[in-house]
């Protein structure tokens, strides 16, 4: 896979008051690269709505990335609020990716059941919720990769009906 513009936002409020590493976005950002795609936006907000809402905004339609990829804020917590900002701006909802993460996040130590995680269209970028932590973000994303190539190909297609 190659040729795709993918934007990373880490929602945690701990990384974005410095008192933990976002050891998780650096590791999607390396898998991305390795997978010769361009990392075109990173961005670390805390679970405050407008900082991510405002993120995934600039990432979608300013930075024009096919891919967006959110990691964390998609628990129970009361300031887990990813998914609620991902369906503020999304246009179409794709529940089947969402699945596919939760899934692929059961054999990890993530409470996978809980996870309210989201996946959408705006224009010509998908947005996708992954889990915040390391080993089932990994997961998740090794889960959906094979797959993205052709979802974006499919939302850039207007020929198609």
């Amino acid at each position: 896979m190659s040729d795709l513009r993918v934007a990373v936002l880490t929602c945690s409020d701990s990384c974005a008051d410095g008192t933990a590493e976002d050891e998780s976005g650096r590791a999607i950002i390396d898998a991305c690269e390795e997978l010769g795609w361009l990392v075109v936006a990173y961005h670390v907000c805390a679970d405050e709505m407008e900082c991510v809402s405002t993120s995934l905004l600039e990432m979608a339609d300013m930075e024009r990335a096919d891919i967006v990829l959110t990691l964390g804020g998609t628990g129970l917590g009361p300031r887990d609020i990813t998914p609620e900002a991902t369906e503020r701006i999304v246009e179409r909802t794709v529940p089947g990716i969402a699945e596919a993460v939760r899934e692929a996040s059961r054999g990890t130590d993530s409470p996978c059941l809980m996870s309210r995680a989201t996946a959408g269209t705006r224009g010509r970028s998908l947005i996708i919720n992954l889990p915040g932590g390391l080993a089932p973000t990994l997961a998740a994303f090794e889960r959906i990769a094979p797959h993205l190539q052709d979802a974006v190909d499919m939302m850039h297609d207007d020929d198609r009906g």
